[in-house]
């Protein structure tokens, strides 16, 4: 598959054979990141098909949030935005180099965690990641990211939050108080929902399953039993 046949709707399509693989009627989705807006869409797509939904750390969705997190993350990265952009503008970068791109999320998710070792852990695992897909499979995966922008925050009035309110399915949405997306996104995307609940976990930032795993388990166990179905008595 050429990065140019990933798109939005090749995606959702995906999710949907990967569903009907396994003869689900309907499935628990859980989207961390950007991955969350992937989960929104699709439960917008197929609301049957959604039994629970489940948002980490959930990216903006909408052009509005968008602006938000922008700003924010300018804020966070202070000067390290400048060492961002001659990152991204050299040579190096823009040819897949593995050093310059774990260079480039270094600073990019330095304001992310809230730990330092957490923080570390991570860029470890990003730095492997990146070597072990060379040049050419990051170049793919940037060409592949690039579209996905341009399906969905790109769309000129892009704003999935009033459409969210015909989704009556049970939904658990996780913050983090030190997460690089502000709180308040999470919150629209909770309230935007007839049935969510939004839980901010403390001292967690954005990789809530690596920074809280045991926040994160109690969260998602205890949204499982309240919202498990009543069985009739036989």
């Amino acid at each position: 598959m050429l990065p140019g046949d990933v798109t939005l709707a090749s995606d959702l399509d995906a999710l949907d054979k990967i569903r009907q693989h396994f003869h689900l009627p309907s499935a628990v989705l859980l989207g961390h990141s950007w991955g969350a807006v992937l989960a929104l869409e699709y439960a917008l797509q197929h609301p049957e098909h959604v039994s629970r939904l489940i948002l980490m750390n959930p990216a903006p969705a909408s052009g509005a949030d968008l602006a938000v997190f922008r700003k924010a993350y300018v804020q966070a990265l202070g000067a390290g935005m400048n060492s961002q952009r001659d990152i991204i503008a050299s040579a190096a970068y823009k040819e897949g180099d593995p050093e310059a791109v774990a260079a480039r999320y270094r600073l990019h998710f330095k304001p992310a965690l809230k730990r330092p070792e957490d923080y570390e852990k991570l860029m470890v695992r990003m730095r492997a990641a990146f070597i072990s897909q060379g040049k050419q499979g990051i170049l793919k995966a940037r060409a592949v990211e690039d579209q996905l922008m341009r399906d969905t925050w790109q769309v000129e009035g892009y704003d999935l939050l009033p459409k969210l309110q015909t989704l009556h399915i049970p939904t658990l949405v996780i913050g983090g108080d030190h997460d690089f997306i502000p709180v308040e996104i999470a919150t629209h995307i909770a309230r935007a929902l007839p049935d969510a609940q939004l839980i901010t976990l403390v001292n967690c930032g954005h990789f809530a399953y690596l920074e809280c795993p045991d926040d994160v388990r109690a969260a998602v166990t205890g949204f499982f039993q309240r919202t498990e179905p009543t069985r009739r008595p036989h």
